[in-house]
């Protein structure tokens, strides 16, 4: 079988090269193992911190966010072993695509008790629509790329379906990626409203808030959170237009 490919090679040959398979090389073993165990620890801290401090939406999100980034850099460690094993690429091209969006539902959630902590007129639409409107159509992205991730991953050699597959997971990240674009516009109309307002004299809650250490590193960590999440959407969109599952990019 002269010149392998991902959609009839099982294992690694002289006739199905590791550049033949989906990304063309063994993922790093140690790099992901310590992945796993990250995310792992993080999924454990969240678990406990749900019951203690009994955020359990925000916590649940985070959870289940933390879980299939962890599942999905198991089967990073399964195609390392195997770079054309079904089952390791199943595991992480559905997870690791779906798990962010858990991420970014946990941030919806904070703007909504933000503005209500620190001004609810200062905001365009009021507090509790927060929560809906943005968790709803967070909802619809991982809906799109559950189907597509799993149209493609069990596309084996149907080129149709794989390409089918991975259409519908575009339409998820870009619909994710146009969400997070509205939502970071809501989130900088409000802080610029409220560095005005401060100016001016804030409300004593909103004061007591800001001479705190832990409300600012909190600030601080979810704002590059959200930074992350949606360059790694970008990225993820790029990737996807530009390589097709094939390219160097993905990597």
């Amino acid at each position: 079988m002269e010149g392998g490919s991902p959609l009839t090679c099982t294992e690694v040959t002289a006739q199905c090269p590791v550049e033949a398979s989906i990304y063309g090389y063994y993922p790093n073993r140690p790099i992901n193992a310590a992945l796993v165990i990250v995310f792992g620890i993080l999924m454990l801290v969240q678990g406990w911190q749900t019951f203690k401090y009994k955020t359990y939406t925000y916590s649940f999100a985070m959870t289940v966010g933390c879980l299939g980034e962890a599942i999905g850099y198991v089967g990073r460690i399964i195609l390392h072993d195997n770079p054309f094993s079904a089952t390791g690429f199943q595991m992480q091209i559905t997870t690791l695509i779906m798990a962010p969006a858990f991420f970014s539902a946990a941030i919806y959630l904070t703007l909504k008790h933000l503005c209500l902590a620190l001004g609810p007129n200062l905001s365009l639409l009021k507090p509790r629509f927060y929560t809906w409107i943005f968790i709803g159509v967070d909802l619809l992205s991982l809906t799109l790329q559950g189907i597509g991730g799993g149209l493609a991953a069990t596309a084996k050699q149907n080129k149709a379906q794989q390409d089918a597959g991975t259409n519908v997971m575009i339409a998820g990240i870009v619909w994710q990626v146009f969400t997070l674009t509205v939502f970071g516009f809501l989130v900088a109309h409000f802080f610029w409203r409220l560095r005005s307002e401060r100016r001016h004299g804030a409300n004593p809650t909103a004061k007591q808030l800001w001479g705190s250490r832990k409300f600012k590193l909190f600030l601080g960590s979810t704002t590059v959170a959200f930074l992350f999440i949606f360059i790694r959407c970008v990225y993820r969109y790029v990737s996807f237009l530009m390589s097709v599952w094939f390219k160097y990019l993905c990597r």
